[in-house]
């Protein structure tokens, strides 16, 4: 180590920092005094509990913190939010998940709404953030026809916005596959020819989207699940397995016994 004399004349050891990481990604950027180590932001972030807001501005400031809050922040987001879920999701050995972990952790916390002329040809409802949702992976087997009912698939409560006009009350509901690229739902889509729709792309991850209203696909017992009409259910989902859909709600007591015949 180095050594400098100090003002008594004592010779004393110079403490050696923490290295610093310099950000190659961007001559853009604004970092020109390095980065902390992962480490640190590591346990930054763990302190503030994976603040989903802290962790988007972040990501904000250059591509290395980008990178990182994609490799390391997301996943921890989402295995703090939803563990057993996330613990299922990689049960199949794979230490990533479909698509990534940002988008994953968008779709646990962002309605995405509609807009006119868009997926669901609707009125304009704009996307929000939401305080918290309930995935389940028993109500996504409603959303299955019978014949891939051993897929895994993890569908949100409806969101509710009620009293759009003619529209009545809208829900919108989003959810997830286990191992997309391996599910019978991907394969019954790719045997049946089902196109991928020509503009519009997941709000999560930006993937290209599937059509099951058009493939045929959608099944009675996710009206009843949802609570919904039965001709007002439509959903996507695209090539990393998001799920997002829409459906207009039965008034509460005639939701209520749709759910007593399910």
């Amino acid at each position: 180590m180095d050594k400098f004399t100090s003002p008594q004349g004592e010779r004393v050891k110079r403490m050696i920092l923490t290295k610093q990481f310099r950000c190659i990604h961007s001559a853009s950027c604004q970092c020109t005094k390095g980065h902390l180590s992962e480490n640190v932001l590591f346990l930054v972030f763990q302190h503030l509990n994976w603040n989903p807001k802290l962790i988007a501005a972040l990501s904000s400031v250059c591509k290395w913190f980008d990178d990182f809050a994609k490799r390391v922040l997301w996943k921890e987001f989402c295995r703090t939010r939803a563990p057993k879920m996330m613990l299922d999701l990689q049960s199949s050995g794979s230490h990533s998940v479909d698509g990534n972990w940002r988008a994953l952790g968008k779709l646990l916390l962002y309605c995405s709404g509609c807009k006119k002329g868009g997926l669901f040809n609707s009125i304009h409802i704009p996307g929000h953030f939401v305080y918290q949702t309930r995935f389940s992976g028993t109500s996504g087997k409603s959303f299955l026809l019978p014949k891939c009912r051993t897929d895994v698939l993890y569908v949100s409560d409806p969101c509710e916005h009620l009293d759009q006009g003619e529209e009545g009350d809208i829900g919108f509901f989003r959810g997830v596959f286990k191992s997309f690229a391996t599910s019978k739902v991907r394969k019954m889509l790719i045997k049946k020819g089902a196109k991928l729709h020509p503009r519009e792309v997941c709000p999560y991850c930006k993937a290209k989207l599937w059509s099951m209203l058009q493939a045929k696909m959608i099944p009675q017992s996710a009206s009843c699940r949802l609570g919904s009409y039965e001709d007002c259910v439509e959903y996507y989902v695209c090539l990393n397995g998001h799920m997002l859909g829409i459906c207009t709600l039965l008034p509460l007591s005639d939701s209520e016994e749709a759910t007593e015949l399910e």
